[in-house]
């Protein structure tokens, strides 16, 4: 199979580009650039006909070569009637050139079956033929004849084929015969013909001007030309073929929308792509076989000849095709589903994409707007916001292709991988007393075994008396403290945060309920088993831990619950009924963060810097599919404005959120 791609741009000399890894892609997309050619006025109908009998003469002189290596002989029967060719009827098996030069014509008379003539020529077999097994089929036939349903089903093949073939009725000469009439009328008045006075009074006769009156209404609507449709299709019969004739009109600001691969000399649409003027149309399907385009011969020419050929064309495209065999049930109008993409793609870099200027890329964090998924492993998408500027639906891998080449890809890279060695026991540890992290979510090396592809998505927007979390993530020293802090602080009224948890004991300054919500260790433990905790940690042999009741508490007071949370919070607080926003806070060049932590009497050293640098990256890497928003902390005051802006923002717009949250 040859097989290439394209959609409107010659890659290289000729149209041909070399894919990278020397595989060679299996579609080409056929375009035809607005800004190159002219209108190619459509062939002559005749002549589209002489080619398409010429083609189906072809394929039958085929079928035929084939059949006649057939030993028609080794028949016992043919045999017999072959002993005795002038006895009984006659035999077509030896009169085959003579029956192929006599075929019947496309406006070829039909002859009706007889009962009685097919009764009669059964019985002149039957005295032909001498051998017992000849005599047992011909009463078999005979008795198959005999039954009712034979002869009721042989009336209706009759009744349908005589109407069929009944003659049309004639054409009009003319619809102003009523004005013709009167016309006649009134010249025959003076006439002293007693012909010509009876001529006079029959067409003064009402009955007579009625019925030309109808017969003109009738003529007129015979005789009007039928406009020639920009998106028209003709089916022709012949030599037991069925051609399709189709009409596209392709404006110059809107492609094709196919792509064709070649079959041995065969030219095939692969695929119809939504948006382009053939998916519009509704006119090519996939696996049709273009025989020509504007009177261009196609059969037999390579797909980069293909788009060679429509590149100068534009305008009315006549298309002369073989319909393909319905394999598979009409397609049913798909929803479009709306997913978040949870990994960057570049079809320039991806070799088994099947057509690659066709290929739509994307990043991580998209929405993409997928509108078909009749092919399993290559969806057809826009990305949001971009509509306008994508005429054409773009090729992006589906979920399950995506999973299975991306486990492949791991599974090659772990056996790459050399066996770890045990230098990590003299590695350095960090002696500084710090919240010991307990969770009942996945860790982080569980997030990066799992393969991300797509999440469906769908828009959402608040209530105002249910505002939605917001929860800040980043690497210590990013400064999301501070900006939580400063929300609260300028805003109390609007903003709060979530009382936490713990097993310590109360203060005298600390007011349960206020400060803490103060806990046996024995009912933190079970809270946290129940997946109640949306983090948790251990500090001095005490307990803390932030919970969705605390979060929800505040909710039900209208005003928002600011969180500063880690990224293993993120599954369980995605999993919660609690809808949250979240927002990573990113910090800024080394640089630039040594100058905001100065302000705060820090001095870090280069190392630290490097450390927090390197944390935001990961974080990013691993979780990043999950934010809603970055905020790169360059100045506190312009990160404390984007916050806002960001906040405010979910008040007034919809926003794309999970569909599992709205079920």
């Amino acid at each position: 199979m040859t097989t290439s791609h394209l959609n409107g741009h010659v890659a290289g000399e000729g149209g041909d580009e070399e894919p990278r890894g020397g595989q060679q892609h299996r579609e080409m997309a056929v375009d035809c650039p607005g800004e190159l050619g002219s209108r190619t006025l459509p062939l002559r109908r005749s002549a589209q006909l002489e080619r398409i009998r010429q083609h189906q003469e072809d394929l039958r002189r085929r079928r035929e070569e084939e059949g006649r290596q057939l030993d028609l002989n080794a028949s016992l029967r043919l045999k017999k009637l072959s002993q005795n060719p002038h006895v009984g009827i006659d035999n077509p098996t030896f009169l085959q050139d003579t029956y192929a030069s006599q075929r019947p014509t496309l406006g070829s008379q039909h002859n009706l079956l007889e009962f009685e003539e097919l009764l009669l020529s059964l019985k002149l077999v039957r005295g032909c033929l001498s051998d017992q097994q000849s005599q047992n089929d011909i009463e078999l036939v005979l008795a198959l004849l005999n039954k009712s349903d034979f002869q009721s089903a042989l009336k209706i093949h009759n009744a349908v084929a005589s109407s069929m073939h009944r003659p049309s009725p004639p054409y009009p000469q003319t619809h102003q015969a009523l004005e013709l009439a009167l016309e006649v009328r009134n010249l025959s008045q003076t006439s002293q013909n007693k012909e010509g006075l009876e001529l006079c009074s029959l067409l003064s006769d009402i009955h007579i001007q009625s019925l030309l009156l109808a017969h003109d209404s009738i003529a007129q609507k015979e005789m009007e030309v039928e406009p020639l449709s920009s998106q028209t299709e003709t089916l022709t019969q012949w030599g037991g073929e069925t051609v399709k004739i189709v009409h596209i009109e392709k404006a110059r600001d809107i492609p094709l929308g196919a792509t064709v691969r070649n079959e041995m000399e065969s030219v095939i649409i692969s695929r119809i792509v939504r948006g382009g003027a053939a998916e519009r149309s509704g006119l090519l399907a996939e696996g049709d076989e273009i025989l020509e385009i504007n009177g261009i011969e196609i059969k037999g020419k390579d797909v980069n000849q293909v788009f060679d050929i429509l590149a100068d064309m534009h305008g009315l495209l006549t298309f002369v095709l073989i319909p393909s065999t319905p394999s598979k049930p009409p397609p049913v109008k798909e929803n479009v589903v709306h997913v978040k993409a949870y990994f960057d793609y570049d079809p320039s870099d991806d070799p088994y994409v099947p057509c690659r200027e066709l290929g739509l890329s994307f990043q991580k964090g998209d929405i993409l707007h997928i509108i078909s998924q009749s092919d399993p492993n290559w969806w057809q998408a826009y990305r949001d916001g971009d509509e306008e500027n994508q005429p054409l639906a773009g090729l992006v891998p589906g979920k399950s292709f995506q999973q299975q080449r991306e486990a492949m890809k791991q599974t090659i890279e772990e056996d790459k991988e050399p066996e770890k060695s045990g230098k990590l026991w003299c590695a350095k540890k960090n002696k500084r007393k710090r919240k010991k992290l307990l969770s009942n979510s996945p860790r982080n090396d569980d997030m990066d075994e799992e393969i991300l592809t797509y999440e469906e998505m769908a828009l959402y927007h608040q209530p105002a008396n249910r505002k939605r979390p917001i929860a800040l993530i980043g690497p210590a020293s990013c400064g999301k403290g501070e900006l939580r802090q400063r929300l609260v602080n300028n805003q109390p009224e609007r903003f709060a945060g979530a009382v936490p948890h713990t097993t310590r004991s109360r203060r005298d300054v600390e007011l349960g309920g206020r400060d803490y919500h103060f806990v046996s260790r024995q009912v933190f433990e079970t809270e946290l088993a129940a997946g109640k905790l949306i983090e948790s940690g251990e500090f001095e042999k005490n307990l803390y831990g932030t919970s969705t009741d605390s979060v929800r508490q505040v909710i039900n007071t209208g005003k928002i619950c600011v969180l500063c949370l880690h990224t293993q919070a993120l599954k369980v607080l995605r999993s919660s009924d609690l809808k949250p926003y979240i927002i990573f806070i990113a910090p800024p060049s080394q640089e630039r963060l040594r100058a905001l932590l100065a302000k705060d009497n820090k001095n870090p050293k280069p190392e630290e810097l490097r450390d927090i640098i390197e944390r935001a990256r990961e974080m990013e890497q691993s979780w990043g599919h999950l934010f809603d928003a970055i905020i790169v902390n360059t100045d506190q005051d312009k990160a404390y404005a984007e916050l806002l802006r960001l906040i405010n923002k979910l008040d007034t717009e919809p926003q794309w959120v999970p569909c599992s949250w709205l079920r």
